[in-house]
């Protein structure tokens, strides 16, 4: 693999004071528990300190908290501290009954499952019912709402939901019911392996009725117009702020096990801030990258984790009801192969991301056998700078063009920003005739620019929403939510109906039809450009104990975080 030239990195690294930001999950979370840091002071004693309180770093303001409507990580991170659903990840990252008094009576056929309901209670002191997760489940799938996540998790899953979201059936005929306060029957389209791990996703947490149909469009709008049933509560954030808290919930089922009094959050998005607020004491845990991993990486409070998250740049073949050039083949390969994943993963980022010449991450899906999805397919569209500089002015030339411009959308933050600084001067370099316009955005805009299909080229990432490979295959289905930039394939699109249907019990044929789905995406059709696996190096504070890393809901439970040997 060519190397960029060392001369050009070292401006790069002299210019760029790179900032471990979200980009757009922002970001989510690996499949294992951070290890802690051997130190030879301030080890945990094994008696908690008096105050129980951890200062943390946010990479990005939260879009939402109405887990109906959220549809990103950090949100998701959040919801996943103050809410709970059926199902949480525990500290093994195993889905285990949480609003769920134990594990569900399921039919012969995989069909019904029959949840009771442990005796639970929201912040303000009232039940939760079985009739919050139907109201909750109806109110994602109404068309009305306007959820994302709701079609996405639920059609062609949940009895009725694909109807439902598509009007032709009342949202009353879901497949969810209150048998009474405290039995829920679900009812499914198809038997669902991962059905358990999806049961802790945020889109399936409950509401309560009463308290959303009273606070109606104010409700989630800042923390006071919210209630929780999770370990902890939201307080002092006003719903755009650049800072917020979380409590411990005293009427929380296992609130026993919490011992965090309180979690103050702030939003820094320069890694010199945050780095300084660590080492001054102010902050306890902060991430790295680029000339601050070099810096730190051998200090021993770093932490690291490879992240089963993949970035990539969507390409949008049309734009204002008009096809873009994009829209050809030879353009999106030529984009696909034409930037240094090594260097962007190992230099720019250097935070223990890899390279990302592929779709599906490394870790996490095994086989019987124990064999890693990613091994059936290897490698796929690696950077190659000839091949793009040929496949982009066989694509020009199809398109009669001599010059094009494309925006890149991306984040506002500084690592963001200097990831498509390294992308564009990349691009341009290989691509002749390409100019790269960069236009940095705040993370609420990007969402609204991607719903809204208001980009050329958009930098963001996804992370599992569950663990099997279609989390990630099934984005690119033809009308998915998430497929907003007018990608259409019915080979793939009916290699995703077969893994979800017919295949869904024969898990070899299943696993042969997804990797040939992955190679449709990467090599035959590049709807996206693949960036990297996401890699996180962090600071973490030696009396710092029990943060659980998770690889899918959210990024991080603070449920089982404790304070031992900071006084």
């Amino acid at each position: 693999m060519r190397k960029i030239n060392r001369k050009l990195l070292c401006v790069f690294l002299l210019v760029l004071s790179i900032l471990l930001v979200a980009c757009n999950q922002e970001e989510k979370t690996e499949s294992s528990t951070p290890k802690e840091p051997e130190t030879t002071e301030g080890k945990d004693s094994g008696e908690l300190d008096e105050a129980q309180e951890l200062n943390l770093v946010a990479g990005a303001e939260i879009p939402s908290m109405d887990s109906v409507l959220a549809d990103d990580a950090v949100s998701f991170n959040y919801l996943n501290n103050v809410m709970e659903g059926l199902y949480r990840l525990n500290q093994e990252n195993i889905a285990v009954p949480a609003m769920a008094e134990g594990e569900p009576e399921v039919s012969e056929d995989g069909l019904t499952y029959t949840f009771k309901l442990r005796d639970a209670k929201w912040s303000n002191g009232t039940s939760v019912t079985a009739n919050d997760f139907v109201f909750a489940w109806r109110r994602a799938i109404d068309p009305d709402t306007g959820s994302s996540y709701g079609p996405y998790m639920m059609q062609g899953l949940i009895k009725n939901a694909t109807q439902i979201s598509m009007g032709e059936m009342s949202k009353d005929e879901l497949g969810v019911e209150a048998i009474d306060e405290k039995t829920l029957k679900v009812t499914l389209e198809r038997p669902v392996p991962y059905f358990s791990s999806l049961m802790a996703f945020g889109t399936f947490y409950p509401q309560n009725e009463e308290y959303v149909t009273e606070m109606g469009s104010s409700y989630s709008s800042n923390s006071d117009s919210l209630i929780y049933n999770g370990p902890f509560v939201l307080t002092e954030w006003d719903g755009t702020g650049l800072s917020w808290s979380l409590e411990k919930n005293p009427n929380y089922w296992d609130a026993e096990v919490v011992q965090l009094d309180k979690i103050n959050v702030d939003v820094i998005k320069e890694t010199a801030t945050s780095v300084n607020l660590y080492e001054n004491g102010e902050k306890d845990r902060v991430g790295l990258s680029g000339e601050f991993a070099l810096q730190y990486a051998d200090h021993e409070e770093v932490l690291q984790e490879l992240k089963p998250t993949i970035f990539y740049l969507k390409l949008n073949q049309e734009r204002d009801g008009q096809k873009t050039a994009l829209s050809n083949v030879k353009i999106r390969k030529a984009i696909a192969m034409s930037f240094n994943k090594e260097d962007l993963a190992s230099v720019i980022l250097a935070n223990g991301s890899i390279p990302g010449d592929f779709l599906v991450p490394k870790g996490l899906t095994f086989d019987e056998n124990q064999q890693d999805f990613r091994e059936i397919n290897g490698d796929m569209a690696k950077y190659n700078p000839e091949e793009a500089t040929k496949l982009f002015a066989e694509g020009m030339a199809e398109e009669g063009l001599t010059e094009l411009e494309l925006e890149l959308v991306g984040n506002d933050g500084e690592l963001a920003q200097n990831m498509d600084e390294y992308l564009k001067a990349q691009m341009e370099g290989n691509l002749k005739g390409l100019t790269v316009k960069l236009i940095p955005v705040t993370f609420n805009v990007k969402l609204d620019k991607d719903a809204a299909q208001d980009y050329d080229i958009q930098s963001t990432g996804w992370a599992p929403d569950f663990q099997d490979p279609i989390t990630f295959l099934e984005l690119f289905v033809t009308g998915s939510p998430q497929n907003n930039m007018s990608y259409s394939n019915p080979e793939l699109d009916k290699l995703i109906d077969q893994a979800k249907n017919e295949l869904a019990l024969e898990p070899e044929a299943r696993w042969e039809a997804l990797a040939k789905a992955e190679k449709i995406i990467m090599e035959e059709d590049a709807p996206i450009a693949s960036m990297y696996q996401s890699g996180l190096m962090s600071l973490q504070k030696p009396y710092v104990h029990g943060i659980i890393s998770h690889p899918f809901t959210g990024d991080y439970s603070y449920k089982w975080a404790y304070i031992s040997g900071k006084e």
